[in-house]
């Protein structure tokens, strides 16, 4: 079985836990930031599909990212074919973070069942992050007949 879902806008990476005191007291919360972007990501899913997943995950991630306003278009032109990348902000591991703790529990039980991941990282006119979770033995069969 394999899903496959966008989430449009600007991609996004995980934020720290915040923490804070109060009295002789430290408290730590998941910020406002990540909840929200979490419960998107987790209502996208499931408009895509409800299975769950009970074995191991290939996740795979295509990241596109905007432009720059004040970008040339000889410049912008390089970007949209690829031969400048997007080496800025978010890493592409706080991106993949915040997508895989979202789905724990909606798509499979924990992000450990996450046994292949790979993703690439691209310019783009429109911002936005394409997420494909694809059983293992299906995936590994299909790489087998591609061979």
């Amino acid at each position: 079985m394999k899903v496959e879902f966008e989430i449009k806008g600007k991609p996004l990476g995980k934020m720290r836990h915040k923490n804070c005191r109060i009295g002789n007291f430290s408290r730590s919360y998941n910020p406002e930031f990540n909840v929200t972007y979490e419960n998107l990501v987790k209502i996208l899913y499931q408009e895509a599909s409800n299975y769950y997943f009970t074995g191991g995950i290939r996740f795979e991630l295509i990241v596109f990212f905007d432009i720059p306003k004040s970008t040339s278009k000889k410049k912008r032109e390089l970007m949209l074919s690829g031969e400048i990348l997007p080496l800025k902000k978010p890493d592409f591991d706080n991106v993949e973070k915040i997508i895989t703790d979202a789905l724990n529990k909606i798509a499979y039980n924990d992000d450990c069942q996450i046994c292949s991941n790979g993703g690439d990282r691209f310019y783009a006119e429109e911002p936005r992050v394409i997420v494909s979770l694809e059983d293992i033995k299906d995936y590994r069969e299909r790489i087998k007949k591609n061979e």
